[in-house]
């Protein structure tokens, strides 16, 4: 799984981590589908951005575009 961020006019595919998941805690048994995590990434890594209608990273290395899969 890939997280695509837009870096001034250039989009980059950043591969995801455990380090990226390492303060999540998942309370009840569930399934999680590639969706559930890129939403919790999103939640985890963003800003919203109201006046751009955008998701920007917090570390504002560029804005979160979505996930790709594999």
């Amino acid at each position: 799984m890939e997280i695509i961020i837009l870096t001034d006019g250039l989009y980059h595919l950043i591969p995801v981590t455990k380090e990226m998941f390492k303060d999540v805690t998942i309370v009840e048994k569930v399934t999680l589908t590639s969706f559930d995590l890129c939403d919790i990434l999103r939640l985890k890594l963003t800003e919203y951005v109201d006046t751009l209608n955008m998701y920007m990273m917090k570390d504002g290395s560029g804005a979160l575009f979505g996930c790709m899969c594999r």
